[in-house]
C-alpha cells in the first residue's frame, strides 16, 4: 500500500504569483497525514478542496503517494473530482440580485445605475420578483396604452412601500428588461396610487447623445410632460384603480428623493444584520 512522504506536508519549491494560492502553498493546511490504509481524505479546510481537485495538483499528489498509471484510482480522488464539479455548479447557480448586488454608482443621487423592467412601447407590465431577482410578467395593461419610455428601478434604494425607487428613463430606443444603464435625474413626478405614495423619478439616459445634455425637468418639451402624466393617470383606469399625479418637481427634488431612499435602504441593511 502506498505511503505518504514528508514532502506532502511541506511546500515544494516554486514562486507564488501575487494574488494567487497555488497547490504548493496548500500543503501545510493538512491537519493530519493521509491514512493510507483507508485512502480517505484527512480533514481539510473546505475552501481549498477545489484547488486540491485540479488535475495538475492531483497528478503530483498521486506521484508523491507512489501511485502508478496502471493503479486503480482511489476513492478519495473520485470524491475530490465530485467536489470540484459540485463547487463549479454551485458557483454558476448563484445569480446576482439586481436590487441588492448592483451598485447605485459613485455619482448618485445625480447620476446612477438603474435596472430596466419595462421597455419603451410595451403593453406588458414586467416587474422585479424581489425573492429571486428575476424579471417576471405582472400583467398585461388593461387600457389601450403602452409605456412611453423605459421604466425600471434604482438599485440599493428603498421606499415606504418596501420597493426600490421607480424611475422613468427618457431615451431614443427601447432596451430589454433586466439590463441596466446609467441615468441622470432631471425631475420628480409626485404620484398617489390607490391612496399610497408612489413617486417616480424622471431621468434621461446619461449615455444617449440626444438627451444627456438635459439638466432639469423644464428642459423637456411640454407635450412630453403631458404624455408622461396622461399615461400614469390612465393606465390603471380600466382596472378600477385610482391614480393621482401632481405637478412635476425640479431635479433638486429628485436628488432629495433618491438620497432619502438610499438612506432608508442603508437603515434596512443595518437592521437586517442586527436581526
Amino acid at each position: 500500500m502506498p505511503q505518504h512522504g514528508p514532502s506532502l506536508l511541506t511546500p515544494f519549491s516554486g514562486t507564488k504569483r501575487a494574488g494567487t494560492r497555488t497547490a504548493a502553498y496548500c500543503f501545510p493546511l493538512l491537519e493530519r497525514p493521509i491514512h493510507s490504509s483507508s485512502l480517505c481524505l484527512p480533514p481539510l479546510r473546505f475552501e481549498i478542496c477545489a484547488l486540491w481537485s485540479s488535475p495538475s495538483f492531483l497528478s503530483r499528489l498521486l506521484l508523491q503517494l507512489g501511485f502508478r498509471n496502471s493503479d486503480p484510482l482511489p476513492l478519495w480522488l473520485h470524491q475530490l473530482r465530485l467536489f470540484r464539479k459540485l463547487s463549479l455548479l454551485k458557483k454558476r447557480s448563484i445569480a446576482a440580485h439586481p436590487w441588492h448586488d448592483l451598485e447605485i454608482g459613485p455619482g448618485a443621487p445625480k447620476i446612477f445605475n438603474c435596472v430596466i423592467e419595462i421597455p419603451k412601447g410595451s403593453k406588458v407590465k414586467y416587474e422585479l420578483d424581489k425573492k429571486t431577482g428575476l424579471i417576471k410578467v405582472d400583467r398585461i395593461l388593461y387600457s389601450s396604452v403602452v409605456y412611453p419610455h423605459n421604466y425600471g428601478f434604482i438599485p440599493r434604494t428603498l421606499c415606504e412601500d418596501n420597493d426600490p425607487l421607480d424611475v422613468l428613463i427618457i431615451m431614443q430606443e427601447p432596451v430589454v428588461p433586466g439590463c441596466f444603464l446609467r441615468a441622470k435625474a432631471i425631475g420628480l413626478m409626485p404620484m398617489i396610487d390607490q391612496g399610497e405614495k408612489d413617486d417616480k423619478i424622471i431621468a434621461v439616459c446619461a449615455d444617449d447623445p440626444e438627451y444627456r445634455h438635459y439638466q432639469d425637468i423644464k428642459d423637456l418639451p411640454p407635450h412630453r410632460l403631458a404624455e408622461i402624466r396622461r399615461f400614469f393617470e390612465d393606465y390603471k383606469k380600466n382596472e378600477n384603480k385610482e391614480v393621482a399625479v401632481d405637478d412635476f418637481l425640479p431635479a433638486s427634488a429628485a436628488y432629495d428623493a433618491i438620497q432619502h431612499s438610499m438612506d432608508l435602504y442603508a437603515d434596512y441593511i443595518v437592521e437586517s444584520l442586527r436581526r
